[in-house]
């Protein structure tokens, strides 16, 4: 039987000629059983078809003799902080970085020239008095498959870029998602106003250890992502 194949479509690109990190990460979680820790190993580039392989510990994906990523089972606990209310999301949303300054404006879950429907438009800022960033996040109709709850890769994308917004950028160059894992825990609706969260777990040299969550207004924890972060040489932007 054939390997199975993925192609990531340059809508859903981060940097200007690569996917957003935790987009692709979800798509190479889709062929893991549960919660899944993908690693990134090159910027995957936008529109080539990947193969998927078995591994004994998971799969790898690969571009030729190129590995693009690699996935395995697995299960991680995190003390996730309180959300802050709906209005205190919205509040530190106006503060985004992102808004003065943002190395890949087309990023589709991050970049603020994304139109409504057309990107995620997931803009955190920081909270006042926490070591937290938030937003408010109301997925539509497009991110459902069957209409009624937002597919799983979509999700990984919520649970990405919040982190990489939880700690400052270096001055120069750029930051780019080297690992993810995501656990979900329960559907996400569309339609419903969602807050989404990032805060730093660790840093270390030019690496940065990240949190992100997804809660209801009401409250309850809808998934929860840990990510490894890396200062690298500027890409080309946009």
């Amino acid at each position: 039987m054939q390997n199975p194949s993925i192609i990531i479509g340059s809508q859903f690109n981060g940097p200007k000629n690569s996917s957003n990190g935790g987009y692709a990460c979800g798509r190479v979680a889709e062929f893991i059983d549960g919660t899944a820790r993908v690693r990134l190993r090159i910027p995957p580039p936008l529109d080539v078809r990947f193969q998927v392989r078995e591994t004994l510990d998971g799969v790898i994906v690969v571009d030729g003799d190129q590995v693009v990523a690699e996935a395995w089972p697995t299960e991680f606990d995190v003390d996730v902080p309180a959300p802050p209310t709906a209005q205190e999301a919205e509040l530190a949303s106006k503060d985004y970085i992102g808004f003065k300054s943002h190395r890949f404006v087309s990023c589709f879950v991050c970049g603020v020239d994304r139109k409504p429907g057309d990107g995620m438009r997931i803009y955190a800022g920081p909270v006042p008095g926490r070591n937290v960033v938030a937003c408010t996040w109301t997925p539509d109709r497009g991110l459902s498959a069957d209409g009624d709850n937002v597919d799983t890769v979509y999700l990984w994308g919520a649970l990405d870029c919040a982190g990489g917004f939880s700690f400052p950028h270096p001055e120069s160059g750029t930051i780019l998602l080297g690992e993810l894992s995501v656990k979900v825990l329960e559907p996400v609706p569309v339609g419903a106003r969602y807050v989404v969260i990032g805060w730093e777990l660790e840093h270390e040299g030019r690496r940065h250890r990240t949190g992100t969550a997804l809660f209801s207004e009401s409250g309850t924890c809808h998934g929860v992502g840990l990510g490894v972060w890396f200062e690298v040489p500027d890409l080309e932007t946009s």
